[in-house]
């Protein structure tokens, strides 16, 4: 067991070596920084003079060592826009985007799984149809849409929650549903589709031939083992929320991480854009790494695979 995870922890830092390398690349070779701070109307002296202050005029191999040996050491440079340092400024906004990740994949982990057993045990029944209804709107509805018929309905007429803000835990509670509801469908359907195969193996049909309790078979012998692939969807699935919550961050007004990304884009901040990419990747590359480990745990046979 050791030695697998050795493996996966020396594999995720490669792959967030080449994804800081592609990335800062990326966000270079995009358009020019010196002319994006500038603007539109700057002459030639003003767009040199950023360059040779910022260090723009540097091959881009030396750019990118200097930035990633200051990355390593926890200094991502100062903020263009808010002439703060990025680390405060990401600290601060962070904790938002966590708390409202954890309550979304926990939403979507509480509704989901119970749904996609029921659907199992039930197939083509009223049960299953319903899980299939609630998987298919989760699918069609946008979340920027479905995040305005919520502040429509418990906001503004029932006034029963807030529309925006994150001054108490009742202005988690709709983007929790939002965001959470994004990851469910594929959740549900994968945890249908476990227990579907796992229920016809010969071990559980075994088990219900010794007479243990329905209860049992169900959760000791099937779902234990039809739970695997959903532990790695559900780590994918909050990489996703972590990396892609700017929309509902924006629509209920969250200044957390991801409203961060879409404030730097917007405002041509490049050292806040490059922290955020090299941090969103690693949260998704770690969450990814622990999933694998909690499976190799719970299936010893991907231990060797």
């Amino acid at each position: 067991m050791l030695r697998f995870v050795v493996g996966k922890i020396v594999m995720a830092a490669l792959v967030a070596l080449t994804v800081s390398i592609i990335s800062f690349s990326l966000l270079h070779l995009s358009g020019d920084p010196a002319v994006a701070m500038a603007g539109e109307n700057a002459n030639d002296a003003a767009i040199q003079a950023i360059r040779e202050t910022y260090g723009f005029d540097r091959p881009l191999i030396v750019q990118y060592g200097d930035w990633l040996f200051s990355a390593l050491r926890g200094d991502f440079g100062e903020s263009y826009y808010f002439r703060m340092p990025v680390t405060q400024i990401i600290a601060d906004r962070l904790q938002i985007t966590m708390l409202l990740g954890l309550l979304s994949i926990t939403f979507a982990l509480v509704l989901s799984i119970p749904l996609g057993v029921a659907a199992a045990l039930r197939p083509n029944s009223l049960v299953d149809r319903a899980a299939l209804f609630v998987s298919v709107v989760g699918q069609a509805i946008p979340s920027f849409w479905f995040g305005l018929i919520l502040i429509v309905v418990f906001a503004i007429d029932l006034r029963l929650l807030p529309a925006s803000g994150a001054k108490s835990w009742t202005g988690f509670v709709l983007p929790t549903i939002v965001l959470g509801y994004y990851a469910t469908p594929a959740i549900m359907r994968l945890t249908r589709t476990g227990m579907l195969d796992v229920l016809s193996a010969d071990y559980v049909r075994t088990a219900r031939a010794k007479g243990l309790p329905a209860r049992k078979v169900i959760f000791k012998h099937a779902l234990r083992n039809a739970i695997i692939p959903v532990v790695s969807l559900a780590a994918v699935q909050m990489g996703f929320m972590l990396g892609g919550s700017v929309v509902v961050e924006s629509v209920f007004a969250l200044h957390g991480a991801g409203y961060l990304a879409w404030e730097s884009i917007s405002r041509n901040d490049l050292p806040t854009m490059q922290a955020l990419v090299l941090i969103f990747s690693m949260f998704y590359i770690a969450f990814t790494v622990l999933a694998d480990i909690l499976n190799a745990w719970l299936d010893p046979r991907l231990r060797v695979a």
